[in-house]
C-alpha cells in the first residue's frame, strides 16, 4: 500500500471561519464549559472482561436514539506527560463525540461533544457542547450543523480531530467554544463550538478513497503522530494510515504544496475496526461484532494481531492511551448499554511489548 496515494489538503484559510463572527459570540473556551457542567454521569460496572473502570451517562443520554457516542479523547493527548500530567487546571478530562442519527438529526442537529470533568469517579461531571460551522448567506450569519459521523476525535494541544469518513478530517480550536444567549439559534445548546479548518481526503485516481472512520494519537516516537483508520465489514477495505504533526503549529505537516502525505499505511487489516491506538509501539484494535454480542480486542502490528475476542462491551467504538494511567479508554454506542470505560493497557499488551524487543 503507497502512503503517498493519499493526502489530506487544508481548505483555503479564506473560507474558513473569521474572526466577525466572535464579534457576535463571547468566548468562555474549555474552561468555561469546566465551570458550567450541568449533568453527572454514574460509576458502572461494565460487562466485559478487560473493562476496569466505567461511567453510565445520565438517563437522558443512556437511553436516547436520536444520538449515538463514537469518539474518544483525553486531556492526555491534549498536553502528553509534560508539563501538566495531561491534565487541566488539575482536572482529567474526557471529551466524547456523538452523531445524530436518523435523516432528520443529520439534517438538523449534525455532532457535538460531551466534555467529562473526571475529577470524581463516582461521579463524572458534563457538559455538551454543539459541533456547528459559522457562514454567512446573503449578508446574514449563520451556524449550520457539523454533518460527520464523529467515529474519532484526537484532542492536541489547542486543536480537536474529528474523523469526516469519506471527507477527510474536520479541525476546531477548543478555545474557540462559545456561549450563546439566544439558543433558540443553536438547538437548544448553550454552548457551541465554530469550525476552524478542515482537511479533504484525496487520493490516486487507482486506489479505492480511504474512510477517516477513527482516530488516535500516539506521542511516543521522535514525531507525534496523528493514527486513522477505516471501519469496513469483512471483503471491504481496513486500512490503517498515519500523519506526522507539527508541534509547533498543532496541525498536520505538510509538503511544499500544502499536502499532509501519510507516514505509514497499512492495508488488508481487522474487519469491523472501530478504533486503533498505539500503546508503545503495540498496536491495540476495538472491532465489533453488532448488537448483543461482545466486541473483539486485537493486538500486535499491522498484517500479525492477535484476537481477544469477545473481552469488550457489545457497541464497542473508538479507543485512545492515557499513558499516566497506564490505561486505554473507549466507549460504547447502544442505548441503554453506553458506557465510558477503561482498559488495563499493560494486561493486553504484555507479551507483544516482549515480542517486539
Amino acid at each position: 500500500m503507497k502512503a503517498e496515494a493519499y493526502r489530506l489538503v487544508e481548505a483555503a484559510r479564506e473560507h474558513n471561519l473569521s474572526e466577525r463572527f466572535f464579534g457576535r459570540f463571547r468566548r468562555s473556551g474549555l474552561r468555561g464549559v469546566l465551570d458550567d457542567t450541568n449533568r453527572r454521569g454514574i460509576a458502572a460496572d461494565v460487562p466485559a472482561d478487560a473493562a476496569v473502570d466505567g461511567m453510565a451517562w445520565a438517563a437522558p443520554e443512556q437511553k436516547t436514539r436520536r444520538w449515538y457516542p463514537q469518539g474518544i479523547t483525553t486531556s492526555a493527548d491534549a498536553y502528553g506527560a509534560e508539563p501538566t500530567g495531561g491534565l487541566v487546571d488539575g482536572k482529567p478530562v474526557v471529551i466524547v463525540s456523538w452523531y445524530a442519527h436518523g435523516v432528520v438529526g443529520h439534517l438538523f442537529l449534525g455532532s457535538r461533544l460531551s466534555v467529562i470533568d473526571y475529577s470524581d469517579d463516582l461521579t463524572p461531571r458534563y457538559r455538551h457542547v454543539l459541533l456547528v460551522a459559522p457562514d454567512r448567506r446573503f449578508g446574514i450569519h449563520r451556524l449550520r450543523p457539523v454533518r460527520v459521523h464523529a467515529g474519532g476525535i484526537v484532542w492536541y494541544g489547542k486543536y480537536l480531530y474529528v474523523a469526516g469518513t469519506q471527507e477527510g478530517i474536520r479541525v476546531f480550536r477548543l478555545d474557540d467554544i462559545v456561549r450563546v444567549r439566544n439558543r433558540a439559534r443553536t438547538k437548544g445548546y448553550r454552548y457551541v463550538l465554530p469550525q476552524f479548518t478542515s482537511y479533504a481526503a484525496h487520493n490516486e485516481a487507482d486506489v479505492e478513497p480511504m474512510k477517516y472512520s477513527f482516530m488516535s494519537l500516539d506521542r511516543a516516537g521522535a514525531v507525534d503522530s496523528l493514527i486513522a483508520g477505516e471501519y469496513g465489514r469483512k471483503g471491504g477495505t481496513h486500512r490503517l494510515i498515519s500523519y506526522d504533526l507539527d508541534r509547533t503549529t498543532e496541525l498536520p505537516s505538510s509538503d511544499d504544496r500544502g499536502h499532509a502525505i501519510p507516514s505509514s499505511a497499512f492495508d488488508k487489516q481487522v474487519p469491523r475496526m472501530q478504533g486503533a491506538a498505539l500503546v508503545d509501539g503495540v498496536w491495540v484494535i476495538t472491532a465489533s461484532r453488532g448488537e448483543d454480542n461482545g466486541g473483539d480486542l486485537w493486538t500486535g502490528q499491522p498484517g500479525d494481531f492477535t484476537c481477544h475476542k469477545a473481552v469488550l462491551p457489545t457497541g464497542c467504538e473508538d479507543i485512545t492511551y492515557w499513558p499516566q494511567r497506564a490505561q486505554l479508554w473507549s466507549v460504547t454506542e447502544w442505548p441503554g448499554r453506553r458506557w465510558v470505560y477503561a482498559i488495563d493497557a499493560d494486561r493486553w499488551t504484555r507479551d507483544r511489548h516482549t515480542n517486539s524487543e
